[in-house]
Formats: structure tokens, C-alpha cells, sequence
């Protein structure tokens, strides 16, 4: 063994391991000795940091939180949800727009808002003492009852003047006749009538909650001047008159009578009506079950307001034989005056509730129609338009005179008991009277 093998450790016989037939000894090539690389070491993971999460995008506004800035007031004073559902429809908020705000109809969206605001401390309410109010009712009771008193008391008077002998100092050519006082007499006596009448439309029950247009006030007017004289009016514009002055008195003293004195019941029907429909307010949970509730009360208060005046009318009629009321007319006179009580206490009804232009449209459409038929009659006196008359001519020979303002006030009166029966099933008609403007909106309003 040389030096050399002991240096190495490797002598002759030694295994080395390497194949020289294989490419890799010493006389290797370099390729062959970078052909199969050794494998990339494993790179270290990276350590782990904390990743801050994305802030979430922030949604849309709270639109109910909005609404609730804009009716804070009402939801503060309200006492349960129907008050807010009632106070929101009077504003203009309707299923529709409660499903903006992600509910199915306005009470439900009432609900949430009388859940999310507070209500406000009100101080305890002072028990009023019994003796003011009782004599504040008995007031009102006696208001109600003046202008069928002034009525009948003119109607006295006026049946009076006719019979009463003329004075000795009147004797003369100059001085005035019984005609002349009796006309004195019932247009005085019209002027209390309606007074009064003004009186009680602006207390009490039959009070509107808003102003209503000063035409109204002209319709009823004519409508009232109408039951008087317009049944002889018309038969003298088709008979080629009218003769003036009159022979006898023609005013239907009975209609009117029964009319002022129907004053009572409209004021109690209306009052049993908001009392009804206000109880029922309170106690349903549901828009649509108050208002089916609504409806037969309505139904209800008119029938009753009907069979009243019927009854009023037939005690004035039976009056006759006294000499100091009666005109007759037979069913069509008592239909007239139906028709025209029923349209007088709808108008009002509607009135009381917030509905001024229907109680305005209603005896204007009537008047419109009586007007028309005396229009007819008068342009048929023209060259050519003799045709105009024919129906009304018709009508008045066969149903007699009183025909007009029964058809007249009857299809006026029935649009507005269509109308009525709409609109006063709405929770906003019987609610108390919205503030004159709502809350302005905060800037923070819209923010979630």
C-alpha cells in the first residue's frame, strides 16, 4: 500500500461507488455531472400578521327613522297606533307609501313608530266640574232648537197677518195690505230663521272643521228659497207667468218647518256618528276593519236622520188645521223634502269630518239642476226651442211640480252618500285636527 492510498483511504480493492461505464469518474464530462440537480430547498413560511377586516358599506338610511323626525309631535301626543295611522293618513301617507318604508299598509307602519318614540309627560287632565258642563249642553240643546221655534213662530204670524183685519188708520188707498204685511212678516222672519240657523252650524256637532268656500252658504240659500216657492214658481213659468203678486200665500210652510226643525236629530245623528266611529277607531287593530265598521254607521245615521224628518214633516203637515202651517203637496212634496234633508245633513257630515268641497259640491250640483229646469222652461218661450220644456212638462203633469227639487236634491244627495261612504271610512276623518305643519327633518335624520 503506498503512501498515497493511506492518504485516501481507499486502496486497489476499495468500492469507490462510482461507475466509470456511467459517466461519473473522473473523466467524466461536466454535463453529466449537473444532469440531475438536487432538489430547491423548502422556502420558509412568512409569518403569520394580523389582517385588519374591511369595514362593512354602510347601508341606506333608516327611512322610518325620517318619518318619525317629521310626525315626532303626532307620535308623541298619540295614545295608541290607529291616532298615528289616522294622524299619517290625513298627511297623505297611504299603503303605497308604507311599503317605501318596508311595511305592508299604514297601520303597521304606525305600530313602529308609536314603539320607537316616547311619549310625552302630559300633565293629568282637570276633572271638569259637572255643573258648567250640563248647563253648556242644555245651551247647545236650545240653540239647536231656535230655528224651528223662529220658524214656527213666523209661520204663526205670517197665517195671522192674513186674517187679521185692516187697521183704521190704514184704511186708505196708501195704506199697506194684509199681502204686504204678511210679505213683511216671512222675510223678516226668514232672516232669524237663517241666523240661527248660522248659529248652530258653529257650535255643536254640526261645526266644519275647516272653512268652508262662501258659495256653500249660497247654495243652501237657494235650495232653502226653492222648498219655499219653487213649486209655484214653476207652475206659473209654464202656465205663461208669473202673475204677480200671488192671490194667496204659496210657501210651503210644512217643508220648511219640518226642515229647521230636523235641525235636533242632524246634530244628534252626527254626534252618535263621530262618537261611534271614534270608539271603533280605538278599538280595532286593522285600516280595513275600521272602515268596513264605519259604513253601516254612516248607513245608519242617515236613516235615521230620514225617518226624523218624515216624521217632523208629517206633525207639520197634521198642523194644518190649525190655520197656522199647511201646504200639502202629497208624496211629492214629502220627497222633496227628503231628498233636500238628506243632501243638507250629508253636506254637513262631511263638512264636520274635513271634506269642505264635497259639502260645497253636493247642493251646488243641485242647484245647478232646479236652475236648469227653470232655465228650460223660460228659453222655451224663444222662437224654435219649444222642445227644451217637453220633459219638464212631462214630469210636472204627471209627478207634479215638486218632481225637480225631489230629483234634483236626491241624485245630489245620493253622489254624496257614495262620496261619504269613501271617504269617511278613513282614519284621518275622525281623527283630531293635524298640526298646522309638520316637524322640519334634522340632517342626522338620514344617517343609519
Amino acid at each position: 500500500m503506498t503512501t498515497a492510498d493511506m492518504g485516501t483511504g481507499l486502496g486497489p480493492g476499495t468500492d469507490t461507488g462510482l461507475d466509470t461505464d456511467s459517466g461519473l469518474g473522473p473523466g467524466a464530462a461536466p454535463e453529466a455531472r449537473t444532469s440531475s440537480p438536487a432538489p430547491a430547498p423548502t422556502p420558509a413560511p412568512l409569518p403569520v400578521r394580523d389582517i385588519p377586516a374591511r369595514p362593512p358599506r354602510r347601508g341606506p338610511a333608516d327611512p322610518v327613522k325620517t318619518l318619525m323626525h317629521q310626525h315626532r309631535t303626532l307620535c308623541e301626543r298619540a295614545v295608541d297606533p290607529m291616532e298615528i295611522a289616522a294622524g299619517l293618513e290625513a298627511h297623505g301617507v297611504t299603503d303605497r307609501t308604507a311599503a317605501r318604508f318596508r311595511h305592508r299598509d299604514v297601520f303597521s307602519l304606525a305600530e313602529e313608530l308609536y314603539a320607537r318614540v316616547p311619549r310625552a309627560e302630559a300633565p293629568p287632565p282637570a276633572v271638569p266640574a259637572p255643573g258648567p258642563v250640563r248647563r253648556g249642553r242644555a245651551a247647545r240643546v236650545a240653540l239647536h232648537l231656535l230655528p224651528g221655534a223662529v220658524c214656527a213662530a213666523t209661520a204663526a204670524a205670517v197665517a195671522a197677518a192674513g186674517h187679521a183685519p185692516t187697521p183704521v188708520p190704514f184704511a186708505s188707498a196708501d195704506g199697506p195690505s194684509p199681502r204686504l204685511v204678511q210679505t213683511a212678516v216671512a222675510v223678516a222672519g226668514a232672516g232669524l230663521v237663517l241666523l240661527a240657523l248660522r248659529l248652530c252650524v258653529r257650535h255643536g256637532p254640526l261645526r266644519a272643521r275647516y272653512p268652508i268656500a262662501r258659495s256653500a252658504g249660497l247654495w243652501t240659500c237657494w235650495l232653502a228659497g226653492y222648498a219655499l216657492g219653487g213649486d209655484w214658481l214653476l207652475r206659473q213659468l209654464l202656465a205663461g207667468g208669473p202673475d204677480l203678486p200671488p192671490t194667496r200665500s204659496q210657501l210651503a210652510t210644512a217643508s220648511a218647518l219640518a226642515l229647521t226643525c230636523a235641525v235636533v236629530p242632524a246634530a244628534w245623528c252626527a254626534h252618535w256618528f263621530a262618537g261611534r266611529a271614534r270608539r271603533g277607531l280605538a278599538d280595532s287593530r286593522c285600516l280595513t276593519a275600521f272602515a268596513s265598521g264605519v259604513r253601516p254607521l254612516l248607513l245608519i245615521a242617515t236613516a235615521m236622520q230620514l225617518a226624523a224628518l218624515l216624521a217632523l214633516w208629517a206633525a207639520a203637515d197634521a198642523a194644518g188645521g190649525t190655520g197656522a202651517v199647511g201646504d200639502g203637496g202629497g208624496a211629492g212634496a214629502v220627497a222633496a223634502a227628503s231628498a233636500l234633508g238628506a243632501l243638507l245633513f250629508l253636506a254637513r257630515l262631511l263638512a264636520r269630518h274635513g271634506f269642505p268641497a264635497a259639502a260645497a259640491t253636493g247642493p251646488a250640483a243641485a242647484v245647478a239642476l232646479e236652475a236648469a229646469a227653470l232655465a228650460c222652461v223660460l228659453a222655451a218661450r224663444l222662437p224654435g226651442l219649444e222642445p227644451l220644456s217637453r220633459p219638464v212638462e212631462l214630469a210636472v203633469t204627471h209627478l207634479g211640480p215638486s218632481v225637480v227639487p225631489a230629483v234634483a236634491c236626491a241624485l245630489s244627495a245620493l253622489g254624496l252618500l257614495l262620496y261619504a261612504l269613501g271617504a269617511l271610512t278613513g282614519a284621518s276623518a275622525h281623527a283630531p285636527a293635524p298640526d298646522a305643519a309638520p316637524a322640519p327633518v334634522p340632517a342626522e335624520a338620514d344617517r343609519p
